[in-house]
């Protein structure tokens, strides 16, 4: 089972309604908008990591801000509830911008136009998700004997695995990776992912 089908299965049932009543749609809006946006994220990520220096930055930011939170801790926080585990943790925004850089718009757009959902709640939804993946990735991967280069061999198969699946987070993956437009994923592409990913700076 991937991560992704991993935390997907964590979230059916009162995580996934939560969010529904939290964007104001139905479960199963919910449930369709959750399983697009997750591969999209953690293919991201598994770009971002696939750089030593984007690998090291988030294993850093695993351990740092995302340690020892447990899910449904992160999900009322997130949610509203506040709490502990509020903070760096559950800045779905400040993830979002890490994860992105300057496609968070062109993601968002995309999203929203295949789930039917409008800009803001795809917007929010993202914001939801950010921090519940950090804190699963803490859980599965940011543990004490973590290192950066098993961090981005993991992320680096489930990117792979988006890819290869397909389908509308396969799509929107591969537009964001391919920066220049060309449909093409070439050095120039990695070389602006690897500047502007994670905040790093060429």
């Amino acid at each position: 089972m991937s991560l992704t089908d991993e935390l997907l299965a964590k979230l059916q049932g009162a995580p996934l309604q939560q969010v529904s009543q939290q964007l104001g749609i139905s479960d199963t809006q919910a449930s369709g908008a959750i399983s697009a946006a997750l591969p999209v994220l953690m293919g991201a990520l598994g770009n971002n990591a696939s750089q030593p220096q984007g690998a090291q930055a988030l294993l850093g930011a695993l351990q740092n801000n995302h340690s020892g939170l447990d899910l449904g801790g992160v999900l009322g926080s997130v949610l509203g509830g506040g709490g502990a585990s509020g903070g760096a943790a559950s800045d779905g925004a400040g993830i979002l911008g890490h994860i992105f850089g300057g496609n968070q718009q062109k993601v968002e757009t995309g999203l929203a136009q295949a789930t039917q959902l409008d800009s803001g709640r795809t917007s929010q939804l993202l914001q939801i998700l950010a921090p519940i993946v950090m804190a699963f990735l803490a859980q599965r991967l940011g543990g004490g004997q973590a290192d950066a280069s098993s961090l981005s061999q993991a992320l680096g198969q489930e990117k792979q695995q988006v890819q290869q699946q397909g389908g509308l987070a396969g799509g929107l993956l591969g537009s964001l990776l391919d920066q220049d437009g060309d449909g093409q994923l070439g050095v120039g592409d990695l070389l602006k992912l690897g500047g502007n990913l994670l905040g790093g700076k060429r």
